[in-house]
């Protein structure tokens, strides 16, 4: 056995991800893939509008059969939602059952669509062999209308008015409700519920664990409908014609309740139902006593549901199992808490090499909790749009408005896989760049799934015919930064480090696809041939006076500094992996050179000084801009100090001269054009001095570019924050940014929510500190330094004449971004003002991370569970122990 085996051997989850990549078990097929939120998507809305908030609405939920999904509480499915198991809760005060989490739609936020509950994703391993999350159930009724009448009497001035904010909660009255489970194999899920009374007085409580089969043949003219039944003891038997035949055991004696997981069409549009059991049956049966709501024996959706009056500080735990066979079904006490502790404990060993020496168990909380909620945060996403826009044969057809409408472009969409989400709330649908964070963050505990990721959104049932990546649910057409061919070689690189071997097979899988998207952004976002780009939304929303999405208001074009940049990136990302090809595959020199080539166009129409008719350099302030382009006026700048101009940036790629040698066809051409073309390669920074090894720099910025724009981006008055990078200079709060046409267009600095509606729901680049640009920002700087080394120093901050060199700066702004979360003197930042959540032992460890944060205070902002891309900290708290 060689040494790489045996450490595997030694980590029972190395191993079981080992077995999944040869396809020797199939670990991954029950996980946390059921959305948070189904109701409110773009799947389930076939309104003539697009009205999706209202079609399907939180209230409806309960009673309607959803038709692309399921969502649930804390809860799992296979790898195909065929089969769904989630709990249920009532407190005997509220009006509906607690099936799933409540939140404002965008239109009933006072920032936008915000979920308005109470949990943590604590824990979970790459394949779920272990997994844990709380989740924090009020004992008195559930305040829905006054979070919803409350938001809405706020301005977009005021703050969000959470759960913690009315008083439910307060002196302990809730129920916390930790979740477990554990894999004893891959077909083997142990579930372990423990619910506990935090309040000072006794309070009575219903759990429901609930399994139920996802609506197939609704929509199927033929299809077999799936079933659930009593089976022998404390079992139900699922069988289901695709997956096979699953049990369920449990242990005590619970209520047993069946009935359909079909729409109850009598309360929902006061039409007849087919059967009278339906999909809020246990609703009816337990909060309004309708006791022939529900089936005793058999349907598609089953609960056993337990009652207890627990006293103050008391615990009931709940064993559930959920397996292929009936056979080996034990709920010992003894043996199921034995194969938990071990599972734990092989969660510890897997996560063990991940934390710097010396790690503090704060530091160590902080990492584990958030990539145990990157993988919390998978979903099964399943749209085929075609289908949704055509309509089912068992159903009407759809309004012919929608033909007009959102993603009629798509046809060829399908997608059928298990996603990691940004948020399996707010936001329960996948987003293209937002992916490739998390592929970047995946890399280092589960780098076969980044991959998989990365390597599907090139697929052609993703990507469109004309080589576009689609943005997301609401709008494919909409453009994202193009960050892919960044993820992809970073995947690469950081599983060439881990295991020793990097997937060639892999990159070039990606790059042939990527070609395409290149293709298509050189064809259809730089309309001039000026190359410079438009490129709209670019996912940097609220950063402007005006609506980069829509035509320009007072007419035009707009060059964007940030759409240039991103694709001069792009060029130095793609002309990287050709060049990591090129020595296994030698035609891949000629496609390097063709990158190269482009991205030297590019540089050059950005940044130099000479091309006044295009450049987007501005030398009076020493930073970038975006431009708009007049016929009678030519480039107007719109002087905007935003993270548009810090883009530039980015863009930047080393290249070591010793293994330019192993690509000759490459070097030639690039000598080339050093020779023949010095007007573009003067962005080319040079070799390292004798007797260093010869490096060439390739950057957007020359030096004297590099340094003025990192003097503007490290004074405490403009970028820098205590907490990051902002994303508007702080020098806008003084001093608003306007464009003046037929009407006014501005731009102030705002450090937390945005006070614009411009954008709708809680979208702002106005200020907050936003985890992937920083990311991305810290990275530039490592490279820059590992050219410049200490030969090229900056203050920092700007103006405190301290020196560093960049490799020295990227740290610093690490640390910023790990301060976020850490205890300083007993407080986070990102908690903000909440006393509770800084001072109860019971809510100061347990942490979320939120999708931007205020760059004054790094309280945290937006989307709450957004351990998608702000799962970074984790990669940080790796880095910052130099392994």
């Amino acid at each position: 056995m060689n040494g790489r085996k045996a450490k595997q051997a030694r980590d029972p989850e190395r191993q079981r991800l080992a077995e999944t990549a040869a396809k020797e078990k199939h670990w991954r097929r029950w996980g946390p893939y059921l959305a948070e939120r189904q109701w409110g998507t773009v799947r389930e809305d076939y309104s003539a509008k697009g009205d999706a908030w209202n079609f399907v609405t939180f209230e409806m939920a309960p009673a309607y059969a959803y038709r692309w999904g399921e969502d649930g509480l804390a809860g799992i499915s296979d790898n195909h939602q065929r089969l769904c198991f989630a709990l249920a809760l009532w407190n005997g005060h509220d009006l509906i059952l607690k099936e799933r989490l409540f939140g404002l739609t965008n239109p009933q936020g006072n920032h936008g669509e915000d979920v308005k509950e109470a949990y943590w994703y604590l824990d979970s391993t790459p394949t779920h062999s272990y997994m844990r999350m709380l989740y924090r159930y009020p004992q008195a009724a559930f305040p829905y209308r006054e979070l919803i009448t409350e938001n809405a009497r706020r301005s977009r001035a005021d703050r969000e008015y959470e759960l913690i904010d009315t008083g439910v909660l307060d002196g302990g009255h809730f129920f916390d409700l930790e979740v477990e489970y554990a894999k004893a194999a891959p077909d083997d899920v142990l579930i372990r519920l423990t619910l506990s009374n935090r309040g000072p007085e006794p309070a009575p409580v219903w759990l429901l664990p609930t399994l139920w089969f996802r609506n197939i043949w609704s929509w199927d003219e033929g299809s077999t409908k799936p079933t659930l039944r009593l089976h022998e003891g404390r079992t139900v038997e699922a069988t289901h014609p695709t997956l096979g035949i699953r049990y369920l055991a449990w242990e005590g004696e619970p209520d047993l309740m069946f009935t359909e997981n079909e729409s109850n069409w009598q309360h929902l549009y006061g039409r007849p139902n087919d059967s009278p059991y339906v999909k809020d049956a246990f609703h009816r049966y337990l909060v309004k006593s309708e006791w022939d709501a529900v089936h005793r024996e058999r349907g598609t959706k089953f609960a056993g549901c337990y009652h207890w009056g627990l006293g103050p500080g008391q615990s009931q735990t709940v064993r559930l199992r959920l397996a292929d066979s009936p056979e080996g079904l034990s709920l010992n006490p003894e043996e199921f808490d034995e194969i938990f502790r071990q599972r734990k404990n092989e969660a510890d060993l897997f996560y063990h090499p991940l934390e710097p020496e010396g790690i503090s168990n704060d530091h160590r909380n902080i990492q584990r909790q958030a990539f145990g909620g990157l993988l919390w945060t998978k979903q099964w996403y399943h749209f085929v749009v075609e289908r949704w826009l055509k309509g089912d044969p068992t159903m009407p057809p759809p309004p012919k408005e929608r033909w007009k409408g959102r993603n009629v472009r798509w046809l060829h969409l399908y997608n059928d896989d298990i996603l990691v989400m940004p948020d399996k709330w707010e936001y329960p649908w996948y987003a293209v760049w937002d992916s490739a964070f998390h592929a970047f963050s995946l890399a280092v505990i589960d780098p076969e799934l980044a991959k998989r990721q990365l390597v599907r959104f090139t697929r052609e049932w993703y990507m469109h015919p004309n080589g576009q990546l689609p943005a997301y649910e609401w709008s494919f057409d909409d453009v994202n930064p193009p960050v892919h061919a960044w993820a992809a070689f970073r995947v690469y690189k950081i599983e060439k480090k881990h295991n020793g071997n990097g997937d060639l097979l892999f990159l070039e899988r990606v790059f042939h696809k990527l070609l395409m998207n290149f293709t298509w952004w050189v064809n259809r976002k730089d309309s001039e041939g000026h190359n410079l780009f438009e490129g709209g939304f670019m996912g940097m929303d609220n950063i402007g006076v005006f609506d980069r999405s829509r035509p320009v208001p007072m007419g035009g074009s707009l060059l964007q500094s940030d759409s240039t940049s991103w694709m001069a990136m792009y060029c130095l990302n793609m002309l990287r992996i050709a060049w990591e090809l090129a020595p296994h595959k030698p035609a891949y020199e000629d496609i390097a050179s063709k990158f190269y080539e482009h991205f030297l166009y590019i540089a050059t129409a950005m940044s130099t000084v000479s091309a006044q008719s295009h450049s987007l350099w501005n030398e009076e302030d020493g930073f970038y801009y975006d431009h708009l382009l007049f016929p009678d006026r030519g480039l107007v700048p719109i002087k905007i100090r935003s993270m548009v101009g810090l883009v530039p940036l980015l863009a930047v790629e080393i290249l070591d001269y010793g293994q330019l040698d192993k690509t000759p066809g490459f070097r030639r051409r690039m000598e080339w054009f050093e020779t023949n073309r010095p007007d573009l390669t003067d962005n080319i920074c040079g070799l390292r001095q004798p007797g260093e090894k010869p490096q060439c720099l390739m950057s957007v910025m020359q030096p004297e570019q590099l340094c003025r724009v990192l003097e503007v981006m490290l004074d405490e008055n403009e970028f820098l924050s205590e907490y990051g990078i902002r994303s508007l200079s702080r020098c806008h709060a003084d001093k608003p940014y306007r464009l003046d046409g037929e009407e006014e267009h501005s731009v102030r600095y705002e450090p937390g929510e945005s006070s614009t509606g411009l954008f709708g729901g809680n979208s702002n680049w106005r200020g907050p500190i936003w985890f992937p640009m920083n990311i991305l920002i810290i990275e530039a700087l490592q490279r820059y330094h590992h050219f410049w080394g200490d030969y090229l120093q900056v203050e920092f901050p700007t103006g405190s004449g301290r020196k560093m060199n960049l490799c020295q700066v990227a740290d610093e702004l690490s640390r910023r971004l790990i301060r976020i979360f850490e205890q300083n003197e007993g407080r986070r930042a990102v908690f903000g003002d909440v006393e509770r959540l800084q001072s109860d032992p019971l809510w100061q460890d347990l942490i979320l991370y939120y999708e931007y944060f205020n760059a004054e205070t790094g309280e945290g902002l937006g989307a709450s569970h957004q351990t998608g891309w702000t799962s970074l900290v984790a990669k940080l708290i790796f880095q910052q122990g130099g392994r």
